[in-house]
């Protein structure tokens, strides 16, 4: 199975993000293509672009910067309550023709601000069976004619999407990428998604949650090929492994000594179960396994952000080799400055990954 490695761009309007001390350009079309196209010339297949109400629309912006790059795939993240399942895998599938084949997404169940663009679903079963029908409806449109589908969520009738997806032999149409922790989650990635994307746990952690999803795979009457698994996490290289925890040290004394705006968050901290997990790993220690860093989670990091792999080139690729070892196959990696990190990484660290 085939490795890919992707970015990501923060896609925000406000500058310093996650530490990035980038203000020319911050958010305009021009910064963002920068970066995706100092990925393609650095090794990386694409990069996950950040999504979330009061941010630049992504499917915009992954339009944008698909038509100015030539091999750079951007993993979009798309809510079902912010899209109808037809419009979504419409222009999903446009997008993809156009971009021949280069589309992959991201669907994000977690909490947003539903409100602001009028999603009523707040309770988590309730939108979890909704993601579940959401993918579900998505992955027919997309190869099939004249669908009907009379769901809780979602109905069509009689429904064609044209153009279908750019296909290949071994591509039928965008990888679904999902991820969560919750028992809903789990059972809803076991069933639809293409790939089950983690945040950054310890190996054990992880091993147990990859045979848990296999079961439940089967549990569930899985109809698609076997679930795939991915790791979204931050990475801290520098030339010595003394070089990179001088660097994650100093940057987490600055998250203690300020506002809490270092490494900002905006997900759903309190009520998410793979959050939740993330955290509660400092109290195991500040390191765990051989370099994942778990104090940044006590001073602002969230998200990919609250567990940090630390250290040379040589010591974070044998720490994600491990995670290979596991099965995971589909790497989001990510530290700021974003295009200056873009560059060290690709040059340093993905040669000894491939």
């Amino acid at each position: 199975m085939s490795l890919e490695f992707l970015w990501y761009i923060p896609n925000t309007v406000e500058s310093g993000h996650r530490g990035d001390d980038t203000t020319d350009g911050w958010g305009s079309i021009e910064y963002s293509t920068d970066l995706a196209r100092t990925a393609e010339r650095h090794g990386w297949g694409g990069a996950l672009l950040g999504a979330g109400w009061g941010r630049p629309d992504t499917f915009t912006v992954a339009t944008a910067l698909a038509a100015r790059t030539t091999t750079f795939k951007p993993l979009i993240a798309v809510r079902p309550g912010y899209w109808q399942p037809a419009h979504f895998a419409a222009a999903a599938a446009t997008l993809d023709q156009l971009s021949r084949g280069r589309v992959l997404v991201n669907i994000v169940s977690g909490l947003d601000n539903l409100a602001a663009y009028g999603d009523t679903r707040s309770d988590p079963a309730q939108r979890y069976a909704r993601t579940q029908e959401f993918m579900r409806l998505v992955r027919r449109l997309w190869t099939e004619d004249d669908v009907t589908f009379d769901g809780a969520h979602f109905q069509v009738s009689g429904s064609t999407v044209a153009p279908r997806p750019w296909t290949t032999a071994d591509r039928a149409h965008p990888t679904l990428y999902f991820g969560g922790a919750s028992e809903a989650a789990e059972r809803v990635s076991a069933a639809e998604a293409d790939v089950q994307l983690f945040w950054g746990e310890p190996l054990a952690g992880l091993a147990e949650r990859i045979d848990r999803l296999k079961e439940l795979s089967e549990q569930v009457g899985r109809r698609h090929a076997p679930l795939e698994f991915g790791l979204r996490i931050t990475t801290v290289v520098r030339d010595t492994t003394e070089e990179a925890w001088r660097a994650a040290e100093e940057r987490v004394a600055r998250m203690a000594a300020g506002p809490g705006d270092e490494l900002t968050w905006t997900g759903n901290r309190k009520a998410a179960v793979g959050q939740q997990r993330l955290y509660d790993l400092a109290a195991r220690g500040e390191v765990l396994d051989t370099c994942l860093y778990t104090t940044p989670g006590k001073f602002g990091g969230g998200g990919a952000a609250t567990t940090w792999l630390v250290g040379s080139a040589a010591d974070v690729a044998t720490a994600l080799d491990n995670y290979r070892k596991l099965g995971i196959t589909h790497f989001v990696l990510s530290d700021t400055p974003y295009k200056q990190e873009i560059i060290r990484i690709g040059e340093q660290l993905l040669p000894r990954l491939r």
